[in-house]
């Protein structure tokens, strides 16, 4: 009976092609739509995820800063200073770190002959580029005997070079920080924009303790930065990272740090809390189509059980059970869903791959998004195929037999 059912709802599709094709045609788009444009956000979703990779997810920024004894806050900076041993301290005693550096920064007037140009000066150490995942292009980074020596070495970015060394290259030549010299030892690779806008280009690294000693007049840090394992062991290392400086900042139980870690972990959660509804969004508008593909398949279904009435009625009066008329209307909503959602995916696939090519903007194919739209267009078919398929099994088969 089923294989009958099925046989006889490709005959009824086929006798309308054109009516059948636009009842189609709201399923595929709908299914279509929903794929492509949750591709459209999980692609949303992956670019955020990159992008704030590339600023370091595994990375805890520590600076001075707390509250103070009346429960103040303190400005980041001020406060109890950090310093390079307890950098030093959280590399001894914390697991699962990568790397740990410390930094201190102040903007200078950069000279070079008739050239001049402001920039960021940053003191920090070598292991400061790989956290910051920064490649030199030429020359080279400072190594640990410049930090041991203080040497006056510097490392610059392509803004720099650009406005201070506009027809030369750079490394080699000797350039005045804030009238002291320094020698350009190494060109950086071109980073662009951060994801606040920041040039990252526009950047002097010199070691920590030459910017300590012989610039500014400092024995403390302004900055550690700590680097994890990974992504899931960032908060067992923030909470060792504080414990270690709880203890040698001598701070008791129940008062507040004198520091603060920031972790961009909670950045990326809160960014992917974001993306992922934007993406729910896109899936719910598009869904909007699938419904409406619904209700088209629902008059399409009415329509047929009104012209075949006198069918219904015939079959009826042979002894057709109510149940073998509902299955038979049922049957029909459903290929039609089925057939729509199969098509609806190879649309979906191709309008996300044509999305990438020419828009330009990342897609993501999803398999479980294809497999709910699927599902969700049969259902749709059977939900609103139930109404004309039970109006058709409870027709009276002598009114049936009379219509006209």
């Amino acid at each position: 009976m089923l294989n009958e059912s099925v046989k006889m709802a490709w005959e009824g599709m086929l006798s309308n092609k054109m009516r059948t094709f636009l009842t189609l045609l709201g399923i595929i788009i709908g299914v279509g739509a929903v794929i492509a444009m949750v591709g459209l956000g999980l692609g949303v979703k992956e670019n955020i995820k990159e992008n704030i990779s590339r600023l370091g997810s595994n990375l805890l920024i520590i600076t001075s800063g707390g509250r103070t004894a009346s429960g103040a806050r303190i400005a980041a900076g001020e406060g109890a200073r950090l310093t390079w041993d307890d950098a030093e301290a959280i590399g001894q005693q914390v697991d699962d770190i990568a790397g740990v550096t410390a930094s201190v920064s102040r903007t200078y007037q950069l000279v070079v002959g008739n050239q001049n140009w402001t920039s960021r000066v940053e003191g920090t150490t070598p292991a400061n580029f790989s956290i910051q995942s920064y490649e030199v292009s030429e020359g080279r980074f400072f190594y640990q005997r410049d930090i041991n020596s203080r040497n006056r070495v510097a490392v610059i970015g392509k803004t720099v070079a650009d406005a201070l060394f506009p027809d030369s290259d750079p490394v080699g030549q000797i350039m005045r920080i804030n009238k002291a010299p320094f020698q350009v030892i190494g060109l950086l690779k071109s980073k662009g924009q951060s994801g606040s806008g920041m040039d990252q280009d526009d950047i002097v690294f010199i070691p920590l303790t030459t910017a300590q000693s012989r610039m500014m007049g400092i024995t403390y840090v302004q900055r550690i930065t700590v680097q994890a394992a990974n992504e899931n062991v960032i908060n067992d290392v923030q909470a060792e990272v504080e414990q270690v400086l709880r203890t040698r900042h001598k701070i008791r139980d129940g008062e507040d740090d004198d520091f603060t870690v920031g972790n961009m972990a909670a950045v990326m959660d809160t960014m992917m809390e974001t993306a992922n509804s934007i993406t729910l969004l896109l899936g719910c508008i598009a869904a909007i189509s699938l419904l409406v593909g619904g209700i088209g398949i629902m008059n399409i279904m009415l329509v047929s059980v009104t012209e075949r009435t006198r069918e219904i009625g015939i079959r009826k009066a042979l002894g057709a059970t109510y149940n073998n008329i509902l299955l038979q209307f049922l049957m029909e909503a459903m290929v039609i869903g089925v057939i729509g959602g199969f098509m609806g995916v190879v649309l979906g696939v191709a309008a996300s791959v044509c999305i990438s090519s020419f828009a330009g903007w990342n897609t993501v194919i999803s398999g479980a998004a294809i497999v709910v739209a699927v599902v969700f267009s049969v259902g749709i078919g059977l939900f609103f195929g139930i109404y004309p398929a039970r109006k058709a099994a409870l027709l009276d088969p002598i009114d049936a037999l009379r219509y006209e």
